[in-house]
């Protein structure tokens, strides 16, 4: 039996009745006094059996706006990279949905891939933990499925600059001097001035920064680490945490060096990842077959992407059942 297949077999063991499946709905987190509405998906256990569902070239097992199987469920926020959007993952929502996890993906506002027009600012990463809390309030207060979740058992899953975001979710105070030089709109020509304000002021106070104690246990891969290289820069992230890794890189800020300098530098020891031959947007989920020469889903040569997605997912699954359901509080 292969290392997958055991660890398959083990997860399954723990995991919510396999007829649960994911249902699947398109909500909206309300806009308030400071900042727009929030576009998500959100992913649901469910009992009747999952049909293709099409959205746009993806076709995606889930059961549309199905009613939630359970109570008190575990809720996991998903958080894209730089120019991603909430469908980027959602092999994983499926494999959490599946095995008894509300979860939402959202789409990070003005810096997802239908619209990027403040995607390259800083403003944007200071923002994107605040779209977590967000989030994280709506469900377990005003959203009409509120009731259906335990405030006490919040999760999260972020790749890229939504590592980033789940890093200073639970702690972290991130070191913009580290960063390149960076202009809010993509299109602009002359970034002189964001470029002036950047070097005169690198570093934000941590009362700057959206912090969630509501969140419980951690799942990054392959963050934006460049920003957390020193040891106070993470010395408040003490929440159960599994970070991935890939061996060959690619991903601005996240350079295998600098996520493993990341991992040395956590105060509690993380569930440390490095997958093998993995380019940093391998840990996207596995292309339609209609897009196989877009750059998100070009891989190293040998790499099987679905094949470690299937170990990816059972890991996720594994470890957040873990921390939010059998060694969580009731």
């Amino acid at each position: 039996m292969t290392r997958l297949a055991l660890a398959l077999a083990a997860a399954l063991s723990l995991i919510a009745p396999p007829s649960h499946a994911a249902g699947l709905k398109f909500i909206q987190i309300p806009a308030d006094e400071s900042d727009p509405a929030i576009d998500a998906a959100m992913w649901s256990p469910c009992t009747a059996a999952a049909s293709e569902m099409k959205i746009g070239a993806l076709s995606v097992p889930a059961v549309p706006n199905c009613p939630i199987a359970g109570e008190k469920l575990p809720l996991v926020i998903i958080s894209h990279g730089y120019g991603g959007w909430y469908l980027g993952h959602h092999d994983t929502a499926e494999a959490l949905a599946d095995a008894g996890f509300v979860v939402v993906a959202i789409n990070h506002p003005n810096a997802n891939y239908a619209d990027m027009s403040r995607a390259n600012g800083l403003g944007v990463l200071i923002k994107r933990p605040v779209d977590i809390k967000r989030t994280i309030d709506f469900m377990i207060t005003t959203s009409p499925d509120a009731a259906k979740i335990d405030p006490q058992r919040v999760g999260f899953y972020g790749f890229s600059q939504g590592g980033y975001t789940g890093l200073v979710a639970a702690g972290a105070n991130p070191d913009f001097s580290k960063l390149p030089p960076r202009c809010a709109d993509p299109k602009a020509t002359d970034c002189s001035s964001a470029n002036q304000a950047q070097a005169t002021r690198p570093k934000l106070p941590p009362r700057s920064w959206s912090h969630d104690p509501r969140i419980k246990a951690l799942v990054v891969a392959d963050p934006l680490s460049i920003v957390f290289q020193t040891f106070d820069s993470v010395k408040d992230v003490k929440i159960p945490l599994q970070l991935w890794g890939s061996e060959l890189g690619g991903g601005g800020g996240a350079s295998p060096e600098d996520v493993a300098t990341l991992a040395h530098l956590l105060p509690e020891r993380p569930d440390f990842r490095i997958v093998s031959n993995a380019v940093h947007l391998s840990f996207l989920t596995p292309c339609p077959k209609i897009r196989p020469s877009s750059d998100a889903c070009v891989d190293a040569p040998g790499f099987d992407r679905a094949e470690f997605h299937r170990e990816l997912n059972v890991e996720v699954v594994a470890f957040l059942r873990r921390h939010l359901v059998e060694n969580s509080s009731p």
